[in-house]
């Protein structure tokens, strides 16, 4: 019998503009306690995005959603913060705040395969 995992999860949400508090699901952000399992995985669709009134640039988008990437990695490429733990890193990226890229709260469940998991998750909520 496969080892189940408890996992958390949050959707990355790209805001267009924060003061009509519409958003558009761009990816996923999964964690692990154990084994220590930290990756977000993101996909702009830049036709459903069109349909938002925004002026954001999408390279700016793209650097900040690979921002999700490197402090997830850890290390000194992700800066200050993706040195911290894996825990400390889930909680960080995941935490509330006003601006054009945001997560939902945390959600969970208990995984046997923790990448298909994200996969799934990926395609369910973002594609």
């Amino acid at each position: 019998m496969s080892e189940s995992y408890f996992y958390e999860y949050a959707v990355i949400r790209l805001v267009p503009r924060v003061e009509r508090e519409e958003f558009l699901n761009v990816g996923i952000i999964m964690f692990c306690k154990r084994p220590c399992f930290l990756k977000a995985k993101h996909h702009i669709n830049t036709a459903k995005l069109s349909q938002f009134e925004h002026e954001l640039e999408l390279a700016d988008i793209e650097r900040n959603l690979e921002a999700f990437h490197k402090i997830c990695i850890g290390g000194k490429p992700g800066g200050p913060m993706a040195q911290e733990d894996h825990v400390s890193r889930f909680r960080w990226l995941t935490a509330e705040r006003s601006s054009s890229i945001q997560t939902s709260r945390p959600h969970h469940g208990f995984s046997t395969d923790l990448e298909k998991t994200l996969e799934r998750l990926f395609e369910e909520l973002v594609m």
